[in-house]
């Protein structure tokens, strides 16, 4: 890492306190310099309007595409050749014509039919989770609930066949961290390492999966055809990764960074058990409100201008999604009170938007619903029995740890 800048910049990440609550500096960086120009070499978008159009703009996610300068070398001083997203398959970090064929191939076996005919099978194990809650009358909610679901209903969907569930989340947790602009160093390691591990088990299970298809996620990505295009073996891995980490790391942040905010602003929980149809707006305002993903990059092919400021060819821009959802020029004076009632809360952009909007959003919507609907019907009196710890990252963002009693 190299030296800190002679001042503290304006937006530091690697400050005590960010990961627990980044707001601050979120709207200290929005009023004071919206272009902001980091001395690590990255750039960051904070207002609603210029994020949504940098979303929009069909810039390149490809890493390769930044231009040589601090973050680069930074990156490459942290990783050196072991980076996890150098030439990376997945349709997140592929431009047009890539990510368009990609994203049709995965499209025509995530269809929202699919997501629909989910639903029952997730109010099942909400219901069973939640049981196991009221027996034992105060839980972890992350380990009864937030995590367990959306792991469980991605793995059935794609059909994968049984595996190490631990392991699985601990390398997943590891290889998050290389969607963040940098990262510790001490953790550069791990994350190469978990990325070849993960590899090899994704392998592993698509392998296993050619010799017992089934009607199932995994089983369409292996058949999927567009005008003759197919999934090579590399870009299926890819893809399957993909969909099993952010069909499980996003949700978790989801539901458990709204249940802390709903138990942080009493009547909440209570609010959505008297009126279940408020629970749709109530998670689109809940997604604004804390972003699950925290910001979005993309990297300039050639010269923007944004707000008068110039960002050269080959930078790498951070959208940030968080601190667009909270701008008051936007959402009003009242951006930083969360309110479920609020009428343009599905205007959020923490699932992105353009090309790259989040495929598994409508999946995301419908296992939030099911959990708050069914939580506030059980629990409405619902409550905090300690400290709230948080899973240190910058980019998926959310509690670690939540504990909560129902007694």
């Amino acid at each position: 890492m190299p030296e800190s800048p002679p001042s503290a910049p304006l937006f530091d990440p690697f400050a005590p306190g960010f990961t627990d609550d980044p707001y601050p500096q979120y709207a200290a960086v929005r009023e004071a310099a919206p272009v902001y120009e980091h001395p690590f070499g990255f750039w960051l978008l904070t207002r609603y309007e210029d994020v949504s159009w940098l979303l929009r703009a069909g810039l390149s996610v490809e890493d390769d595409n930044v231009a040589d300068g601090p973050l680069r070398q930074l990156r490459e001083a942290i990783y050196g050749s072991r980076s996890p997203r150098a030439s990376a398959l997945s349709m997140l970090d592929r431009d047009p014509p890539d990510h368009t064929r990609l994203r049709r191939l995965v499209t025509k076996a995530f269809t929202p039919r699919a997501v629909r005919a989910l639903r029952p099978r997730v109010t099942a194990l909400v219901d069973g989770m939640l049981d196991e809650v009221a027996r034992a009358g105060q839980a972890d909610l992350v380990e009864s609930l937030a995590f367990p679901l959306p792991f469980a209903v991605i793995a059935e969907m794609l059909g994968t066949p049984p595996s190490d569930h631990e392991r699985l989340r601990e390398l997943t947790g590891l290889v998050v961290r290389s969607l963040e602009p940098v990262i510790d160093p001490e953790f550069a390691g791990a994350v190469a390492d978990a990325n070849v591990e993960l590899t090899e088990m994704a392998a592993a299970m698509i392998a296993w999966k050619r010799a017992n298809p089934a009607d199932d996620l995994l089983t369409a990505l292996i058949h999927a055809e567009d005008e003759g295009a197919v999934l090579d073996d590399d870009e299926l891995v890819a893809q399957t990764l993909l969909l099993y980490i952010a069909g499980h790391e996003t949700t978790v942040n989801l539901i458990a960074g709204g249940t802390l905010a709903l138990l942080r602003h009493p009547g909440g929980l209570a609010a959505l058990a008297q009126n279940p149809d408020l629970v749709p707006n109530a998670v689109e305002e809940l997604l604004r409100y804390d972003s699950p993903v925290q910001a979005s990059r993309r990297i300039t092919l050639e010269p923007i201008t944004v707000r008068d400021v110039e960002i050269p060819a080959g930078a790498f821009v951070m959208a940030s999604l968080a601190a667009a959802n909270r701008d008051e020029r936007f959402w009003g004076p009242d951006a930083d009170e969360l309110r479920l009632d609020r009428q343009n809360a599905h205007q959020h952009v923490s699932f992105g938007a353009g090309p790259h909007h989040c495929l598994g959003a409508s999946l995301a919507r419908m296992e939030a619903c099911v959990a708050f609907e069914r939580l506030a019907a059980r629990f409405p009196d619902l409550a905090l029995d300690g400290d709230v710890v948080w899973n240190g990252r910058m980019n998926l963002r959310g509690p670690a740890h939540l504990p909560i009693t129902v007694a």
